[in-house]
């Protein structure tokens, strides 16, 4: 059960999104918005809601930005209607480029994602052109220090009902279903470990290499779309 270090882009995206925290914030409110439009203002009662007021909490988002993000997607306060869309396509070098959008104007949004991917070396792809080289998982992610005993931490984390523990070389990622992925955290947390991530993700199913020029302008790419603000999510199989 061991694999490739994705470590090095964790960090280095949550750096990112750390240094733009307000950003941060304005994304995670539209995500608790549509959450409640689709599903009502009861997190227990809507699993999206959960998930995108955990992100909320693991950011530090204020308890009262919260709220009225829920107030506004429960119609309580005047707020925007957003549209849930994905586009996909191909970054430089062939690797595969995933976003998740919400957007007030799909008709500026669209050929903007498109200027974006041909202006840094990519091409904006069909429907589902690469959707499928990924899995929507639960992921947590320890650090690995000299006190963690991977071992245990691996048949704890199994045991609670993860389907996947990746022993890297600075990290230890436990990889869950959506739906088991509270469970699961709630158990391992409960038991001591502490969390450098934990998110309901898209994770690859392979990556591919890329170097150079490529993979100076594929970074460039990605900074690009994540600051986006229509852009909530970013994935893609690049490894660098």
């Amino acid at each position: 059960m061991a694999g490739h270090s994705k470590w090095a882009n964790i960090k280095h995206r949550k750096g990112r999104a750390d240094a733009q925290r307000g950003k941060v914030f304005t994304k995670i409110a539209k995500e608790i918005m549509v959450a409640v439009k689709q599903g009502g203002g009861d997190p227990e009662a809507n699993f999206k809601l959960k998930l995108a007021i955990q992100k909320a909490r693991v950011n530090n988002m204020p308890n009262d930005n919260i709220k009225r993000a829920v107030q506004r997607g429960s119609g309580e306060l005047e707020g925007e209607n957003y549209e849930e869309v994905v586009y996909e396509g191909y970054g430089p070098g062939g690797a595969a480029v995933f976003l998740e959008i919400l957007t007030d104007n799909r008709n500026r949004t669209a050929p903007e994602i498109r200027h974006i991917f041909s202006k840094n070396g990519g091409s904006l792809g069909e429907a589902g052109c690469v959707a499928w080289m990924f899995d929507r998982r639960g992921l947590l992610v320890i650090e690995k220090t000299d006190e963690v005993d991977e071992e245990e931490i691996m048949l704890e984390a199994l045991e609670a009902g993860a389907i996947d523990v990746k022993i890297e070389e600075d990290s230890i990622e436990i990889i869950t279903v959506p739906e088991d992925f509270e469970e699961v955290k709630n158990t391992l947390s409960d038991r001591g470990y502490n969390f450098v991530m934990e998110e309901v993700t898209r994770i690859p199913q392979n990556t591919i290499k890329i170097e150079g020029k490529d993979a100076e302008t594929m970074e460039k790419l990605l900074d690009i779309f994540e600051d986006h603000g229509d852009v909530q999510n970013v994935y893609s199989n690049f490894e660098m």
